[in-house]
This record gives structure tokens, sequence and C-alpha cells, in this order.
């Protein structure tokens, strides 16, 4: 047995349900492989399960992404030794713990160009990103795409990928002082969401002409009016909640609006298959290996703190990535 802290959550709620607790972690099973967290990402589908608008079979862990070292491998595990780096993002909640095991087959092993913290927090993202890039929509040299909450961990991954790509990116934040991060990123403007006319700013900036596809990680507060900026025959596409769940949408409304496509996309689904988790993780390892992607580490927390990031996450006082030590 190995002593192991992990973060439980005994009853949904506000951020003071979690709580740290010690315990015995058994060897690894068949299949399964044993890790040592060095790093732990943060992502706001955590806060959407602790509070339970995500509900999950309580009492829970929480966290999906971590980065780390194999301490150990269970019986017929091939292909994994102790003592190399390897991250996950998809291999069931309970990262937000300095151990644990996991199967195998939900590992990618790391290049030695990609650091522990930039696995951990871009690991997750980075995968949302290259799903939405790739496969939601491909995006062409000459797109024009309106993203939301620019300045936040998925927002400036997917804005710096999507640039490279030969794109233009229109960005939104929620404060104004978020605005330099957007920018940074590589969006030629920023809106405030705080402005209720948002979208005329919106086709302002772009000169009258609206976006191929609008990502909206925001849900309740902004996609009715997203479904405005989008082009005739464009793509919506909703794949968060930051401000709550999103209102329901008459098909009636799209066709209206100019035979718009909506979809609310997963990155789970994407990367169910462990060959094309690795294929999608090495796309974004190649990725950042070019510059393209690049973690920025707005805050760092210890794990005995996890009451505090999502206090930071919610009150969306974090800019860009929530770092997690063990």
């Amino acid at each position: 047995m190995s002593a192991a802290r992990r973060v439980v959550v005994a009853e949904f709620g506000p951020p003071e349900v979690m709580s740290v607790v010690n315990e015995d972690l058994a060897p690894p099973a068949a299949g399964e492989v044993q890790l040592r967290h060095t790093a732990i990402g943060f992502n706001f589908i955590d806060v959407y399960q602790r509070k339970g608008l995500y509900p999950l079979p309580l009492p829970t862990g929480l966290g999906f992404e971590a980065a780390g070292v194999v301490e150990a491998v269970g019986p017929g595990v091939t292909g994994i030794r102790p003592g190399e780096r390897v991250a996950t993002m998809n291999a069931g909640v309970g990262a937000y713990a300095d151990r644990r095991n996991v199967p195998a087959e939900k590992l990618v092993t790391l290049p030695d160009n990609v650091s522990d913290e930039a696995a951990a927090t871009l690991l997750f993202k980075g995968l949302t990103a290259q799903y939405l890039l790739r496969a939601t929509h491909a995006v062409q040299p000459g797109d024009l795409l309106l993203v939301h909450s620019a300045a936040g961990g998925v927002g400036q991954i997917l804005t710096r990928w999507a640039t490279a790509l030969g794109a233009t990116v229109i960005g939104t934040t929620g404060s104004p002082r978020k605005r330099e991060a957007a920018l940074a990123a590589g969006c030629a403007a920023v809106l405030d969401l705080t402005d209720p006319d948002w979208p005329q700013t919106f086709l302002a900036a772009s000169g009258g002409r609206k976006a191929r596809v609008v990502y909206d990680a925001v849900g309740k507060d902004t996609l009715l009016k997203s479904l405005d900026c989008a082009a005739p025959f464009g793509l919506v596409v909703s794949y968060g909640a930051a401000s709550g769940k999103a209102p329901a949408i008459d098909p009636e409304l799209l066709g209206q609006k100019g035979g718009l496509f909506l979809t609310r996309p997963s990155v789970f689904p994407h990367n169910a298959e462990p060959s094309a988790l690795r294929a999608h993780a090495a796309d974004l390892f190649d990725a950042i290996g070019r510059n393209h992607v690049a973690v920025d580490i707005g805050q760092r927390f210890e794990l005995a703190q996890i009451v505090e990031v999502h206090r930071a996450a919610e009150e969306r006082r974090a800019e860009g990535a929530i770092l997690i030590t063990p």
C-alpha cells in the first residue's frame, strides 16, 4: 500500500464542500499503472461537477488532468515502465491527488520538449482546442472566428493555434483587465462581454463581416447573441457553460438567423479510443514544438488550497491556466 492524498466531494455545493483526505492506495490492478503526480491541471468542468451541474455519484473525486511519473505497473501492462513521464486527461475523475491508479491505455508519454507543468495545464485544454480546430470545424486560412473567453485557458490556446493556421480571431473577455492577455494570444480585436451591445461591437471590429465559426464556452449569458455573430450557414459551437447552462434553442431560430449550424461537442468522445487520444496528443505536441501552442500559467496553487482554486476560477480572477501542485 502507498499513502495518497486526494480531494473528495461528499455533497454538491460551493467550493467549501471539497476536502483533502489521506488514504491508502492499493497497488495497481491488471491493466493499471500507479502515478505520482508532479503537476495537476484545473478545468472549468471541475466546477460544474462540484456544483452538480454535471452530477457525479457521491462521494466523488474531482479533476481530469495531471502529469507525473510512473511508480508501478500492474499485471499485463506493456509499453510503459516505472520512471517514465506521462500525462492523462481522460482517465475518469480523481486527478486532484498526489497519487492515483489509472488504466494504462489512458496515458500518453511525454516528449522531452513538453514539461510536466505544460502537460498538466495543456493536455485537456489543448486537446479541446485540437478537436475544435480540426474536427468540429477544420479551420482554414482566412476564416474569421469569434472566440469567447479568449483570455482563459482554452481561449488562449484556441486563439494562438487558430491564428497560426491563418485564421483571424476576434475575442471576448469577461472583464476589461483581461484584454491584454487576449491580444497577446493573437486576437485582432477584443470585446468586453459586460457591454450589452457586444454583438454590434463585433461587427464594427470585423468591418461588418460575420464569423465562420463562433466558439462559445460561456453559455447562458452569450449563446443567443452568439447566433447574431455567425455568418449565413455558419457554425456556432457551444462547448462550455461558464455563466450557466445554455438556453434551449428552437431550430426555427437557426433558420431565421441564416441557416446556422449549432453543435455541443465534448473532448471526451473525441479521445475515447486510445489510438485517437495518442494521435491527437501527438498533433498537440507538434503544435507546442512549433510554438503554435504555449502554456500561460496564470496562477499556481498547492493541492491543500483547492477551495481557493475554485473560488479564483468562479470569480474570474484567474488569467490563463491554473496549475495545482501536490
